[in-house]
């Protein structure tokens, strides 16, 4: 498991908040409870709109390319400031090649190509972890200004 549990330069401010992504609606309140998130850890109008994008393009992920799953949120604490963290996790297939996976513009459906490589421009910290034909996890922070 992923998570500010295990990363010691940051650590879970409180409990985080559990939500299943398995409907298009889920994707819509992920959008909802990381705007939520990111205006009580008080991140800047530009930031918290970062940290929604990059919310809600892994919640697309998570359902489309993962069959669903879940996403935890919460405020985490880190030298000395706080920020927005999510981890959305599924077990999906993986992704066979993550540097494939991260390169702009690559896609393996009919999207963008910008979900997974625009998350990671758009947040602080970005873990990927994931496993052929045991699923993914992906970690997200954006720190307070």
């Amino acid at each position: 498991m992923s998570g500010p549990g295990t990363n010691s330069r940051w650590a879970p401010e409180s409990e985080p908040q559990t939500m299943p992504i398995v409907a298009n609606d889920d994707v819509v309140r992920v959008r909802r409870l990381a705007r939520e998130l990111a205006q009580r850890c008080k991140l800047s109008l530009v930031d918290q709109t970062k940290f929604v994008t990059a919310a809600s393009e892994l919640a697309r992920n998570t359902l489309v390319y993962g069959g669903g799953g879940v996403v935890r949120v919460g405020p985490v604490r880190g030298t000395g400031r706080i920020g927005a963290w999510a981890v959305f996790e599924d077990s999906g297939p993986g992704i066979p090649d993550i540097d494939l996976a991260l390169t702009d513009g690559w896609t393996s459906g009919g999207g963008l190509g910008l979900g997974l490589s625009g998350a990671r421009r758009l947040v602080d910290e970005f873990l990927l972890d994931t496993e052929v034909g045991q699923g993914t996890t992906v970690t997200l922070v954006k720190w307070a200004r």
